[in-house]
């Protein structure tokens, strides 16, 4: 008996389903992928290596012919930058590995080495640098450290454990400032008392950010940025250097040997790149144009070097690591885990923003390394326990923690079946 099938009943199946096209494959693919229980940890730690991997390159490509003028040894920065990175690869690993209860304890470590660090630069082991009094000279031939980098990462691992213990009372004002801003604002002030205003600004955007994260209301975030705006034209207006660069920024033209000098070739340097660059290590801004062009201006180098492109490559980087540290936050089911990895994101995010802004002479000259990528032990060794942190923070995801427990429940099987064999297993079931 043949079957009829109404006009309608094929309407509504359909016709039969075609293979997906290519594009549509493709996103699937990305789709099941990014589902994967530790997609978050690896696009952390893989846009982490490259850039690592970048800076380690460029580092030795733009400070060679400073060095070997200097020291007479091209090789100077690279070889301390690579013993910075195998510490701060170590520290990583560690807080990578770290539960939650363990990382709120350094946390609190953490606030007292800032605050111990920062005091310690007023004093004689204190050292000027740049017309800063930032640097601590710790001896025994471990060269100089920076307290203000490890600040950043006080304010944001303190922080996170603060709120987080205090979670069921943030929709009260004073919970929700007290102790976080006081304390932190303590923290700003003898940096800025170093007279570091870039890394008082940063840290002030560090702690706006966090505080925005929580869920402080748009009213008190908007008091204070505008106290933090009026402190800083007050400080700036005091200040005749800080009125150079600000008069610098509005006029480009103006003391091109001076104040502009630096801004001036950075941009001589990502003009002549082109679209492919120069080539690596062909940079001609490193012979004494572009001082700083190992620190802060190492971006200038990788646009001359490897042109636009290289420029963009870096920039995928650094959006795909914001994009897995808010990702990390936004999956989290963890308070501590949230507001830390939140932090950490919107800590190396800014920073970021901040230095290719004064590369691009967008913003004023503010002396902000280029996370990851610049030369600075204390900065590297800093960035790189924020990534341990967002590491650990990965780990913690709700579908992460299941496969974890999976995985280590089928080891343990896996184990005792070549130890014990089936039948005996069977018997004892």
């Amino acid at each position: 008996m043949a079957i009829l099938t109404s006009p309608r009943s094929l309407d509504r199946n359909g016709p039969p389903s075609s293979p997906p096209a290519a594009g549509g494959r493709r996103r699937s693919l990305v789709v099941e992928w990014l589902g994967h229980p530790q997609a978050s940890y690896f696009l952390v730690l893989v846009p982490t290596l490259l850039l690592l991997a970048l800076g380690s390159m460029m580092v030795l490509s733009a400070s060679s012919v400073y060095a070997f003028v200097k020291f007479g040894d091209a090789y100077y920065f690279v070889k301390r930058h690579v013993v910075f990175l195998l510490l701060g690869g170590l520290a990583a690993w560690y807080l990578g590995r770290s539960s939650p209860r363990r990382l709120k304890i350094i946390g609190w470590g953490a606030l007292a080495f800032a605050f111990i660090m920062q005091l310690l630069t007023f004093t004689s082991l204190g050292f000027a640098k740049n017309g800063n009094r930032n640097w601590v000279d710790i001896g025994f031939g471990l060269g100089r450290v920076q307290p203000s980098e490890f600040a950043k990462l006080a304010i944001v691992l303190w922080g996170a454990a603060i709120l987080a213990s205090k979670h069921k009372l943030l929709d009260r004002p004073k919970h929700l400032l007290v102790p976080f801003v006081p304390v932190s604002l303590l923290l700003i002030g003898l940096v800025i008392l170093q007279r570091d205003l870039g890394t008082g600004m940063v840290l002030g955007a560090i702690v706006v950010a966090v505080l925005w994260f929580v869920g402080a209301p748009w009213r008190l975030l908007g008091a204070m940025l505008g106290s933090v705006g009026v402190v800083v034209a007050a400080l700036v207006a005091t200040s005749a250097s800080r009125m150079g660069r600000i008069l610098g920024f509005l006029n480009q033209d103006l003391d091109p040997l001076g104040v502009n000098h630096q801004p001036i070739k950075a941009m001589f340097a990502l003009a002549s790149g082109g679209w492919w660059g120069l080539g690596l290590g062909a940079s001609r801004q490193k012979w004494g144009g572009l001082v700083e062009s190992h620190t802060d201006y190492v971006l200038a180098v990788i646009g001359e070097e490897l042109g636009l492109v290289g420029t963009l490559l870096v920039l995928a980087l650094f959006l795909t690591l914001g994009y897995a540290g808010f990702r990390v936050a936004m999956r989290s089911d963890i308070r501590f885990c949230r507001y830390a990895s939140a932090g950490v994101t919107s800590w190396l995010m800014i920073q970021t923003l901040v230095n290719i802004g004064v590369v691009l002479r967008m913003i004023p000259v503010l002396g902000v390394p280029l996370p990851l990528l610049s030369y600075g032990g204390s900065a590297l060794l800093a960035n790189l326990c924020g990534i341990g942190i967002l590491l650990a923070c990965a780990r913690q995801e709700p579908q992460a923690r299941t496969f974890a427990t999976r995985r280590r429940r089928r080891q343990r099987k896996a184990k005792v079946s070549t130890i014990v064999p089936a039948e005996m297993g069977t018997l004892r079931r």
